[in-house]
């Protein structure tokens, strides 16, 4: 008998629910709708264009690859809203309201970070030439590299905006 949430969600994690047929209908939903707007295969060709999205969903999900770093990345992507959500409150506290609609950068490092923590999470990059051994050794030479970058930019800019490189 199920009783809880977390019953109903084991079930469907059993009959391949989150695995199968969530990453196949994101995947046809983006495909389909990236072929809808371009026009790519004619305006008046939506069949043709559900067959084509259906065809990629489905080739996508026939090694598991997708499906593992579906599983990975989520969850990841979960803690980096929430992170996210929790910086803007935590700066909207000392900022005027003003300040915080410059801070567009916290939402892209959140990002940036989140990608980074699942790729170097999934066993499959660990089979390529080993670029996730490599990247999660090297790590915090990679950070300090773009803060240092991150302060030579923000230093070098002048106030209007403008870069304080040589004019041409």
């Amino acid at each position: 008998m199920v009783t809880t949430v977390t019953d109903v969600l084991n079930i469907w994690n059993d009959l391949g629910v989150f695995s199968y047929i969530i990453p196949f209908l994101l995947i046809f939903a983006v495909i389909f709708a990236i072929l809808d707007k371009t026009h790519i295969l004619g305006a008046d060709n939506r069949a043709i264009q559900a067959i084509v999205a259906v065809s990629i969903g489905l080739l996508s999900l026939q090694f598991d690859f997708v499906s593992e770093f579906f599983a990975i990345i989520f969850p990841r992507f979960g803690m980096g809203i929430a992170i996210f959500i929790v910086l803007v409150i935590m700066i909207g506290f000392f900022f005027p309201a003003a300040d915080i609609k410059k801070m567009n950068w916290i939402g892209y490092t959140v990002g940036i970070g989140v990608v980074i923590w699942a790729v170097t999470s999934w066993d499959q990059w660990y089979s390529y030439n080993g670029f996730g051994g490599w990247f999660s050794e090297n790590i915090w030479a990679i950070a300090i590299l773009a803060a240092l970058v991150a302060v030579i930019v923000v230093v070098t800019k002048k106030p209007d905006g403008s870069s304080s490189s040589v004019d041409k």
